[in-house]
């Protein structure tokens, strides 16, 4: 894992006690409680009613034959939100807020998405599932072509499995 993903992911407990010690100072412990505590439940609503949404869709999709994609990224980033409102604090009550709403939810799925999806399935699959494949014949293959001239072979620098059959090129 990337050191910057663990970096973020210590930081938000540290940001989370952090703001429950100014609160502590200004608020009283009851209220604290009752605030991460009703954010926690209010967000748990929230990821149950957008789960079955994406629920919903997901098996739209595969029920008319197009593959779930964005749905089944939604689907992870609403796992991560419910586990973010478990865990009590603010700050990651709020970042699981991002991850809960539609309309936030949809740059983090774009950028989940090119950041972190399409690079593994690329490593995973040569290029294929993206269409970043090479085409251009053989990459450093050694050959006479390495400065990206085309070398011309002539009519009879090849033969094919038709002129076996009507015998050489050129014969008649």
């Amino acid at each position: 894992m990337d050191l910057r993903v663990i970096g973020v992911l210590l930081l938000i407990p540290l940001l989370d006690a952090m703001l429950l010690a100014v609160l502590a100072t200004t608020l009283p412990l009851t209220w604290i409680v009752a605030l991460v505590v009703l954010t926690a439940l209010v967000g748990m609503l929230l990821v149950r009613a957008e789960g079955r949404h994406t629920l919903s869709r997901i098996q739209r999709k595969a029920a008319s034959g197009d593959l779930p994609t964005d749905e089944l990224i939604d689907g992870a980033l609403l796992l991560v939100a419910g586990a973010m409102f478990l865990t009590p604090g603010l700050v990651t009550d709020f970042v699981a807020l991002l991850l809960a709403l539609p309309p936030t939810r949809y740059p983090i799925r774009l950028g989940v998405k090119r950041f972190v999806v399409t690079p593994y399935v690329d490593a995973k699959t040569g290029g294929f599932a993206s269409g970043n494949v090479y085409v251009g014949g053989f990459p450093n293959d050694g050959g006479d072509d390495v400065d990206g001239d085309t070398v011309d072979v002539g009519p009879d620098g090849y033969r094919t499995v038709d002129d076996d059959e009507r015998g050489q090129p050129g014969d008649s």
